[in-house]
C-alpha cells in the first residue's frame, strides 16, 4: 500500500528463519547455523523472533545432497497437500514439516523472512537469490546488504521466469531470500566463504532491525541478473556428455558471453560456441550439483529494478 509521497508502508519483519542443510554437503550456512544454535547472540536483533534451523537434518548427518529427492524442489502444492501416508520420500515428509512449522505457505501466518544459506562450487562469489521483481522489502534489503558489503561485490539472482518453478524451501515464507556462496567444494568448509556468508547475515538482520525500528529507506534501483535458460552439456544419442565446459568460461560466473565465444570443449577437442543472438551472463558455470539436473550452466540477462521508498505500516 502506497501513500501519495510514493512510500510504500510494509508490515513489520517479525518473525525470520535462517535455514542450513537444505542441501547436507553444503557446510558453511550448517556450521553458523548450529553454531547459531548453540549460541544465538551473534544474531540477536531487538524485537526479532530468529531461529535458525536444519533444514535436512537426514541429509547433513550422511554429508549428502540429499536422502531421496532434493528438498530444494520439493515444495510443490501437491507434495505440500499430499496426504501424510507411509512411503512418501524423506524430503516430501520433511516439506510437508517445514511447511506446518513455518508457513503455510502464502498464508498471512507464513514466517516473515527466511534465509537459505547454500554453497556452490561453481565461481559466482557472494549471490543473493530472489524470487520476484516486485517484493519492494526484498529489494530494498538486498540495496542496504550490497552498500554495507562495498567495495566487495554480492551479486543478486532473480530466479522470476514463468518456465522456471523451483518450489524452494524459503518459498515458504512471505520474503524469501536465498545465499548462494563460493567457490566451495562440497563437504568441505572454506574460512573466506563461511565469513562472507556471515557478514551477509548481519547485514541482512541488521537491516530488518532498523525497518521495524521505522526508520524510512528512500527509492532505490538494484542491479539484477534474471534467469533465462538452463544450458546442458553436448550429449550424444544415449544421453551421455561429449563435452566439458571450455577453459575460456570456466569460472566466468557473471561476466559476457557473446555470440561466437567459446561454450564447451569436446572430449576429441572441438570447441562449441555460443551461437545465441544476445550477450548473456551465464552463472551456475560447472556446478557439481547440476549434473544429475542436466545442467552445464544458467543464463541470464542484466536488469535494474526500480523499488519505491518504504517504511513500516502504522499500527
Amino acid at each position: 500500500m502506497s501513500s501519495r509521497t510514493n512510500i510504500s508502508c510494509l508490515q513489520e519483519a517479525a518473525r525470520v528463519a535462517i535455514f542450513g542443510g537444505t542441501h547436507g554437503n553444503e557446510m558453511s550456512g550448517i556450521t553458523l547455523v548450529n553454531m547459531w544454535i548453540q549460541n544465538s547472540a551473534e544474531i540477536e536483533r531487538n524485537g526479532l523472533l530468529i531461529k535458525p534451523f536444519i533444514s535436512n537434518p537426514r541429509a547433513v548427518e550422511k554429508c549428502s545432497r540429499y536422502i531421496a529427492t532434493d528438498l530444494n524442489r520439493a515444495f510443490t502444492p501437491e507434495n505440500l497437500s499430499a496426504p501424510d501416508v507411509e512411503g512418501l520420500p524423506y524430503e516430501v515428509q520433511r516439506a510437508k514439516e517445514i511447511n506446518r512449522m513455518f508457513g503455510p505457505k502464502g498464508s498471512a501466518d507464513a514466517y516473515d523472512v527466511i534465509f537459505d544459506l547454500h554453497n556452490t562450487t561453481s565461481n559466482m562469489g557472494s549471490t543473493l537469490i530472489l524470487e520476484s521483481s516486485t517484493d519492494l522489502f526484498n529489494l530494498q534489503m538486498v540495496h542496504y546488504i550490497k552498500k554495507a558489503m562495498a567495495p566487495h561485490t554480492c551479486s543478486v539472482l532473480l530466479n522470476e521466469h514463468p518456465q522456471l518453478k523451483y518450489s524452494t524451501t524459503r518459498s515458504v515464507a512471505k520474503h524469501p531470500v536465498g545465499l548462494e556462496v563460493g567457490p566451495q567444494p562440497q563437504g568441505v568448509l572454506r574460512s573466506n566463504v563461511f565469513e562472507s556468508m556471515r557478514t551477509i547475515l548481519k547485514h541482512a538482520l541488521d537491516f530488518i532491525e532498523i525497518f521495524n525500528s521505522g526508520v524510512t529507506f528512500p527509492p532505490c534501483t538494484v542491479d539484477v541478473f534474471r534467469v533465462q535458460e538452463r544450458m546442458d552439456y553436448p550429449r550424444d544419442t544415449n544421453g551421455n556428455i561429449t563435452a566439458m565446459v571450455h577453459p575460456h568460461l570456466q569460472d566466468c560466473d557473471w561476466e559476457p558471453l557473446n555470440r561466437g565465444d567459446p561454450m564447451f570443449l569436446t572430449f576429441d577437442g572441438r570447441t562449441v560456441l555460443y551461437e545465441g543472438a544476445n550477450t548473456v551472463y551465464p552463472t551456475f558455470i560447472n556446478e557439481a550439483a547440476y549434473y544429475e539436473k542436466q545442467q552445464a550452466f544458467m543464463t541470464t540477462g542484466r536488469e535494474i529494478l526500480a523499488a519505491n521508498a518504504i517504511r513500516k505500516a502504522c499500527k
